[in-house]
């Protein structure tokens, strides 16, 4: 078996053509072993490939010798999904960051899968240009994990999530063949769209090399109010009215009352703890179009019991208003150590009855629940703070979590809006698709990785799986 161990370092090192980047010692593989969700599972090896043909060697070799692979950026992951659970080789591509290039006149940028995410709009900005989607980690996550996860983000009620801007991609798939799908053009219906098959299929089609990424002008101003409410089914109602009225904000978020205290407590922003919920508003577009935009937001809001309407008189109170919103998550954490952030996303129509749900879970199973999140399209983020070192508190937690699950599908909603399925959410894929609908997806995996090398046990549920957040 170690001669085995030691022909396949060989192999790698050969394949990467650098031993400095086939990493094997055992603090190496515990550093690759966990991401920002749950659970530890160790890799056998770690690449760092810096480019196509390195990553095209390994995969070949990870075939000849059924040795499973999983890709991981910055494992910033929510869901699990870099976890390597079958262990194997790690490819890590946060060394990979070499291409960033912006075409100002194509509104396209080509970037490596390394690249940091908000690098790309920060680049995009110097040509006047914006790369929308924007999630929480996009100062910390790669791009090739926001695009094996589809993330979103606060901007994703106006501008979508992260296939929204895929043109094209270079794809390695599991037999070492390199592939491009779509192109530099926004119309491309040639054949089957396998650049949106790519995207969010968290690795298990193939592993991306190189992504061709759409870019808008970015837009003139932008106008922030942060919206009050007594009842947190009222600021609900507020999401609807607001679109109905004609007007699409960038942003909307919102905080219920267990946010907003903790946030107080935790940086004393000056923030009235006696409300429901707070909405956040941001539009962006003309300055003069956003002053009448921004009094209809005020006007919507009031009629469905509003308390109050502060808007920002400029870009410092701005960010003074959306800081209350970032910081949610340090101040949460300070309460207890262990977070459970989900993102079950609901038809905004139920964005009302969602929030009720939502807090007779809460007194249900007796757990500290907060909700935050991108109400503006229906994905809230249901937090659960607890201690990861009590057993039975954790058990009232997992059973919090399938009900959240439940709920949203039950509401017409979805298991993931951003996070992706990774490994904590595969239990309850047939929930939301079924047994033909998870059956068909079954046979896309097949077809593409008929050896199961690529992430496996991930997406679909093994056996007899069951959610846990527990290391027993």
């Amino acid at each position: 078996m170690n001669a085995l161990r030691d022909t396949i370092i060989e192999k790698l090192i050969e394949a990467i053509g650098d031993p400095l980047r086939v990493l094997t010692e055992v603090h190496d593989l515990f550093s690759y072993s966990f991401d920002a969700s749950f659970g530890i599972y160790k890799p056998d090896f770690i690449c760092q490939p810096m480019a196509t043909m390195e990553v095209v060697k390994v995969l070949k070799l990870a075939t000849q010798h059924e040795i499973p692979v999983t890709a991981r950026g910055t494992g910033t992951s929510l869901s699990g999904g870099p976890l390597p659970i079958k262990g194997g080789i790690m490819l890590d591509f946060s060394l990979w960051n070499t291409k960033l290039e912006i075409d100002p006149d194509n509104l396209v940028a080509v970037v490596s899968p390394g690249v940091i995410t908000a690098k790309i709009n920060t680049k995009a900005e110097e040509f006047g240009l914006m790369y929308p989607p924007d999630p929480s980690s996009s100062h910390m996550s790669t791009i090739g994990g926001n695009l094996a996860e589809n993330a979103g983000g606060p901007r994703g009620l106006k501008y979508g999530v992260t296939k929204d801007y895929v043109l094209g991609l270079e794809v390695v798939t599991a037999q070492g063949k390199v592939i491009r799908t779509g192109g530099q053009t926004v119309k491309n219906v040639t054949g089957y769209d396998l650049t949106k098959l790519i995207v969010g299929s968290e690795g298990t089609l193939g592993i991306i090399t190189e992504a061709t990424l759409r870019l808008i002008p970015k837009p003139m101003a932008t106008k922030t109010a942060m919206v009050l409410f007594d009842e947190i089914v009222d600021s609900g109602r507020a999401i609807s009215k607001v679109l109905r009225s004609g007007i699409m904000p960038s942003k909307m978020e919102i905080m219920d009352q267990h946010s907003i205290i903790a946030v107080e407590e935790y940086a004393s922003l000056g923030l009235p703890i006696d409300v429901e919920a707070i909405l956040l508003i941001e539009l962006d577009g003309h300055p003069i179009a956003l002053e009448e935009e921004m009094v209809r937001v005020a006007e919507a809001c009031m009629m469905v019991n509003a308390r109050h309407v502060q808007v920002a008189k400029d870009n410092e109170e701005a960010q003074q208003l959306w800081q209350a919103r970032k910081l949610v998550s340090p101040a949460i954490v300070k309460i207890k150590p262990t977070k459970i952030s989900e993102d079950a996303t609901v038809p905004r129509s139920k964005i009302p009855e969602m929030f009720q749900r939502l807090k007779e879970i809460r007194e249900k199973y007796n757990v500290h629940l907060v909700v935050f999140g991108h109400a503006g399209d229906g994905n809230l983020h249901p937090n659960i703070i607890a201690d990861q070192r009590d057993e039975e508190e954790m058990r009232r937690v997992e059973q919090a979590v399938e009900e959240i699950f439940e709920t949203a599908v039950e509401l017409g909603g979805t298991l993931s809006g951003e996070h992706g399925i990774g490994l904590m959410k595969a239990p309850f894929m047939e929930m939301e698709l079924g047994k033909d609908g998870l059956h068909m997806m079954k046979l896309i995996k097949d077809a593409w990785d008929p050896q199961n090398i690529l992430n496996p046990g991930k997406i679909f549920p093994e056996p007899g799986q069951r959610f846990e957040l527990r290391n027993d």
